[in-house]
């Protein structure tokens, strides 16, 4: 069941609505199932003798009284909004039933308290079979205004409990961290328009994808430009600083043909000026990411950056940790448009999905995650993969959504919980799309039998404790052909096994040769680490890797082109 408060200052233009055919004729018997007063609240959809007026009247009493006290000024916002509606699947609920979703509810929030005879006028009017619309005046008998503060909150809370009693599905609680739900009306614009999303979900999205691959705050909003958003700053009246911004986008004008515009924290909270330049601080163009010499750089700092946030996961630091999922949030639209192959579009529902487990009540330490948010940019520009590094990232990429779901329901972040889940799950399915074929391409290219005796030896002295589980893995074959390449680059089998090993525990790994095939993969080969040393010491200089465009194109400057690291 869910609540959504809002204000307002039209009651008329709102009865009309309510009462009326709906802006798609998808109202049907509008009428009233509960008021402050059953016998004295006129109802335009039982008695067609009664006007729209007529209840506005009756409901705006105390506001008409207050006014003349004022001097003829109404108090501002004193409309009083909230839909009610059942969860997808939930039975229909009978007009009594929800005659007492009602006043529990108007209870709950503070807007007709029950035995308060005082207290503000208020309507529940039904016009279809899984929602009513309450409405009210917050002006009291005696004058005052009614204490609503959080009456979003404790809506949600006494629907909860409703839940529970009437045997309906139970939601998520949410903790006031959500982005805004699009309206009915932004709904309906974008089905007219033939349009998937709304307007203001296709700009949330196209702002997080910049804000995860730019540097500064000057490069988010040219970047935003120039994918044809219209950018409107909010300029302080002294200092003349960007204090606030709106986005439109292309062709989504009102009825007087005007853009439509969205806030940042209209679109989410951490879209909001201030919480992205948490996120984007202003630096020197020296301080920035460079392009890596070696390709396998941005993959290979991105995986270890994943892991350390795993880490930081299971700590106690919890501003650390929630500041690692916040970038982990930005890796991933940086990581859907680096990889190539057709489970991007996996990768790109999990960017979406995880936007909801990026933030929640817990303030974030956002430079904890500097490492993070910095390799995933440099991925961002990037050339395509070397070798398996991209899967040996996905790999990374699903322990970390499953760890990111347990420190949610750990916390009692249920929204977010199931957020991270979501992610986890088209990040699993992109996964197994891209790995199959590479473990399959490893088991054919196996080393010789003599060869990978020798790696069982190997693994044996390693890994005492976990050799039969390795060993008897499906995937054994292709990790065989891992550890030869991993000798052939300069590395000793049986001290990275170890190595890798060490980076996690394998306890809980249920296919243990899986999982060290990717932790191999991601290692520094030696030969070339060892080549660009001494091609350092010779005074060679390297050759830089082509930039290439993120899924958001992103304006660089000339003075941003990759150097010898």
């Amino acid at each position: 069941m869910v609540p959504d408060v809002s204000t307002g200052s039209d009651s008329r233009g709102l009865i009309a609505y309510l009462f009326g055919p709906g802006r798609r004729d998808e109202h049907t018997s509008p009428h009233i199932v509960a008021a402050w007063d059953m016998a004295g609240a006129p109802d335009p959809g039982h008695d067609p003798a009664v006007t729209y007026s007529q209840l506005a009247k009756r409901l705006d009493h105390h506001v008409d009284l207050r006014t003349r006290e004022l001097g003829g000024k109404k108090p501002a916002q004193h409309v009083w909004h909230c839909p009610v509606r059942t969860a997808p699947g939930d039975r229909y609920l009978t007009d009594a039933e929800w005659a007492d979703v009602a006043r529990r509810v108007v209870h709950a929030t503070g807007i007709a308290p029950d035995g308060d005879e005082k207290a503000c006028r208020w309507i529940a009017v039904r016009h279809a079979d899984d929602h009513i619309h309450i409405m009210a005046t917050t002006v009291r008998a005696d004058g005052r205004r009614p204490r609503t503060h959080q009456d979003g909150r404790r809506a949600q809370a006494e629907c909860r409990r409703i839940e529970t009693e009437f045997g309906l599905r139970r939601l998520k609680s949410g903790d006031l961290t959500a982005p805004r739900t699009p309206t009915g009306a932004e709904r309906a614009k974008a089905e007219r328009q033939g349009q998937t999303i709304t307007a203001r979900q296709w700009l949330r999205e196209r702002a997080y994808a910049v804000a995860a691959a730019v540097h500064t705050e000057a490069d988010y909003f040219t970047v935003l430009q120039s994918l044809g958003i219209k950018v409107k700053t909010r300029l302080g009246p002294e200092s003349g600083d960007v204090i606030g911004y709106s986005l439109a986008a292309p062709s989504d004008i009102n009825s007087a043909g005007e853009p439509v515009w969205y806030g940042g924290s209209k679109l989410a909270p951490d879209l909001s000026i201030n919480r992205l330049r948490e996120r984007l601080p202003d630096q020197e163009v020296t301080d920035r990411p460079r392009f890596a010499a070696d390709p396998a750089e941005p993959w290979q700092h991105t995986i270890m950056a994943i892991r350390t946030a795993r880490t930081v996961l299971d700590s106690d630091d919890d501003a650390a940790a929630q500041a690692h999922l916040a970038a982990f949030g930005d890796a991933l639209y940086n990581i859907a448009s680096a990889t190539p192959g057709p489970h991007r579009a996996e990768l790109r529902a999990a960017a979406t999905a995880f936007n909801r487990a990026r933030r929640s009540a817990t303030r974030a330490d956002h430079q904890a995650a500097t490492s993070l948010r910095q390799a995933a940019k440099e991925l961002a520009y990037a050339s395509n993969e070397p070798g398996g590094l991209a899967i040996a990232l996905l790999f990374a990429t699903v322990h970390l959504a499953r760890a990111a779901a347990t420190w949610h329901e750990q916390r009692g972040h249920e929204q977010q919980a199931a957020a991270a889940e979501e992610a986890f799950r088209h990040l699993q399915a992109g996964y197994q799309q891209a790995a199959a074929p590479a473990l399959a391409e490893l088991a054919h290219r196996a080393p010789r039998a003599a060869t990978t005796r020798r790696f069982e030896q190997d693994v044996r002295a390693a890994l005492p404790d976990h050799a039969d589980r390795i060993l008897t893995d499906p995937t054994w074959t292709a990790l065989t052909t891992t550890l030869a390449q991993a000798e052939t680059a300069g590395h000793n089998p049986r001290r990275v096994l170890t190595e890798v090993s060490a980076q996690r525990e394998l306890d809980s790994a249920e296919r243990p040769a899986e999982v060290l095939t990717w932790r191999i993969a991601a290692q520094p080969n030696r030969r070339t680490q060892a080549a660009r040393r001494q091609s350092a010491i010779s005074g060679t200089s390297a050759r830089s890797a082509t930039p290439r465009h993120p899924a958001t194109p992103v304006v660089k400057r000339p003075e941003e082109r990759s150097r010898h690291r």
